[in-house]
């Protein structure tokens, strides 16, 4: 099986702020995620992860190790500085910036940042990361109305990695709910 998530931020305390995530601390959040992951992802089970998985974490490589499943990583914006600490060929299938290729079943473009326009765009898949749960930038008309440019991000996954089925469904209710003003639902 293959499952798509971004946006974890293991470790870093603000970001249940920032996003209205409903743990106590970073640890609490740290621990649901691990669950949440592993009650789902089997070790021959396949996932990427759309940037931002530790941000601030003191132990990535605590976490990586209970991690289950094949892990490719699409490099994010704070993803950086933990990978310069440990051997990162040692958790991770794969690591790019970007990535293009077919499930068997659709095209997909895979890159941590939510993107205008994409190789094949009107017939094939973006799954992005980055944005979290925000739907106040000035893009989000944009994103909102293309059905195909999907988030990953844990914050609208139900905090799990989740398939292909499941994020084209979850981003559907997400972005149902969250029209831009002006726009019918």
């Amino acid at each position: 099986m293959i499952y798509f998530t971004a946006d974890t931020h293991f470790g870093h305390e603000s970001v249940i702020r920032f996003c209205a995530r409903p743990f106590a601390c970073a640890a609490e959040m740290d621990e649901a995620l691990i669950e949440n992951w592993n009650s789902r992802v089997g070790g021959s089970d396949t996932v990427y992860i759309l940037g931002d998985l530790f941000f601030r974490s003191e132990h990535p490589e605590e976490i990586l190790r209970r991690l289950k499943g094949r892990k490719h990583l699409i490099v994010g914006n704070h993803d950086g500085s933990w990978m310069k600490k440990l051997d990162v060929s040692r958790y991770f299938a794969g690591i790019d910036k970007f990535l293009e290729f077919s499930d068997g079943r659709r095209a997909l473009t895979l890159c941590h940042y939510p993107l205008l326009t994409w190789k094949h765009a009107q017939r094939s898949f973006l799954i992005h990361g980055h944005i979290h749960n925000d739907t106040r930038a000035d893009y989000w008309p944009l994103l909102a109305a293309r059905d195909n440019a999907l988030n990953a991000g844990t914050d609208i996954n139900g905090f799990a990695p989740v398939t292909f089925e499941q994020l084209l469904e979850n981003n559907r209710i997400f972005k149902q709910n969250h029209q831009p003003e002006g726009t019918l639902p």
